[in-house]
């Protein structure tokens, strides 16, 4: 494969993109540089150069990315030297100065990579969805348990004080015992377009990026950013921006095993175009009583990717149904109690969180034992939401599930989709157990 650390690379890159280079040259301490001490800090290299590189680039001490131009920018953004940017991961996986990984990779290298840096004895950062399908969601719970190591999921708002304090109240009633969660995800995305394969742009390792996913020629449509609406690279919206709404409204709701019913409908009702997600969707979880005599619980979660008319002016959120009343909370920093007549019993805003808190509970975890707000379990719980709606989506039926078993329950063609397919040949990034 070719080797994209060189200096030489570097200066081509700098060479050739030098105006876009400063433009993205954003300054180190707005991309989060920590004034901490080395001896204090944990040494992590970040797999993926892209748009969500930007939360973790000023802090990471050497960088991945499979295509020159991100890499060369990953390398002059964070400062870590040219000797310290790759194309390939295992490079990283490979260096002795390096404590943690963290994956900002497209969604279908995320379990991957994170299997592979625990098995190098490197703590994890992995972004959201933790992972591409439900197994490797399955085997990351594994792979953390195995190994003893910090495995982080990149679910935000659960370091978030403003989240965790709506939250913490709803779970001490609040507004009573809450049985409805209805969480939205609703923005105006655009269309991809129609595109046809196309030969791989110059500087880009196409091979390391496709990696252990079915082999698809290059496409430009399904390639940076794009990727999140094909099936073979990404999990749709539901997976992308619904993560963090599905994590916040079930964590409020107070489940904490897999539902026992999903049934989810929708598909593409307005984009003509490539994307084989769906651009509408509803979906349904019901979740089984949490203890002895209890209640079942219900998440409702909608996504429109086609509108800007947002319920409460909000593009994403959650409102949670008590039998004392409504609480409505969002990432956007909202937050509204009412009680059982519709009236409000308070309501404030915070300011627009940068999220670092995240990134530091990782650190205390991995320095001090810190306890991890987001672990591997609980990012199964919301990943696993996730996949079960998209697979609803897919066989276009309802799924009934043993939570205890994890497994769907009279349906040997949706209990099949529960993986996937692995390129053809083999890969050395394929987990083991799947």
């Amino acid at each position: 494969m070719a080797n994209q650390n060189s200096s030489t690379t570097r200066r081509n890159f700098l060479a050739t993109t030098g105006a876009a280079a400063a433009a993205l040259a954003t300054p180190r301490w707005a991309l989060g540089a920590a004034a901490t001490s080395p001896n204090e800090s944990v040494r992590f290299g970040l797999i993926g150069c892209g748009v969500r590189s930007r939360a973790f680039i000023g802090r990471a001490s050497a960088v991945c990315d499979p295509d020159a131009e991100r890499l060369g920018w990953g390398v002059e953004t964070s400062g870590c030297g040219a000797s310290k940017g790759v194309a390939d991961l295992r490079r990283l996986l490979d260096d002795p100065d390096l404590d943690a990984i963290v994956v900002a990779a497209p969604d279908h290298w995320h379990a991957p990579a994170a299997l592979l840096a625990m098995d190098a004895g490197k703590h994890v950062y992995v972004e959201k969805p933790s992972s591409h399908n439900f197994r490797e969601s399955q085997l990351l719970v594994e792979g953390a348990e195995r190994t003893g190591l910090v495995v982080q999921h990149g679910t935000q708002q659960r370091s978030r004080p403003f989240t965790r304090d709506a939250v913490q109240a709803i779970r001490e009633g609040v507004v009573g015992d809450v049985l409805v969660a209805k969480a939205w995800n609703i923005q105006h995305r655009g269309s991809i377009g129609h595109a046809s394969p196309t030969a791989v742009p110059e500087g880009v390792d196409y091979d390391q990026w496709v990696g252990p996913a079915e082999w698809m020629p290059f496409q430009k449509n399904r390639f940076h950013k794009d990727w999140h609406w094909w099936r073979n690279f990404g999990t749709g919206d539901i997976g992308n921006d619904g993560a963090h709404e599905l994590d916040y409204a079930r964590w409020g709701l107070g489940v904490d095993t897999l539902p026992h019913k999903v049934s989810a409908i929708g598909g593409k009702y307005f984009y003509d175009d490539d994307q084989q997600h769906p651009d509408t969707a509803t979906c349904v979880f019901e979740f089984a009583p949490q203890e002895e005599g209890g209640r079942p619980r219900q998440l409702i979660f909608e996504m429109r990717l086609w509108s800007t008319n947002y319920p409460w002016n909000c593009d994403s959120g959650a409102e949670f149904y008590g039998d004392g009343g409504e609480v409505f909370l969002s990432k956007r920093g909202k937050h509204r109690v009412r009680d059982e007549k519709g009236q409000t019993v308070s309501e404030n805003r915070a300011e627009r969180s940068k999220n670092f808190e995240h990134l530091e509970n990782f650190f205390g975890a991995i320095r001090n034992g810190d306890k991890l707000n987001a672990p591997m379990t609980t990012a199964h719980h919301t990943v696993a939401l996730i996949h079960l709606a998209n697979l609803s989506l897919r066989v276009g039926r309802s799924l009934t599930i043993d939570p205890k078993t994890e497994q769907i329950v009279g349906d040997p063609e949706a209990a099949d989709l529960l993986k996937r397919t692995y390129r053809e040949g083999g890969h050395w990034a394929v987990p083991k157990g799947v």
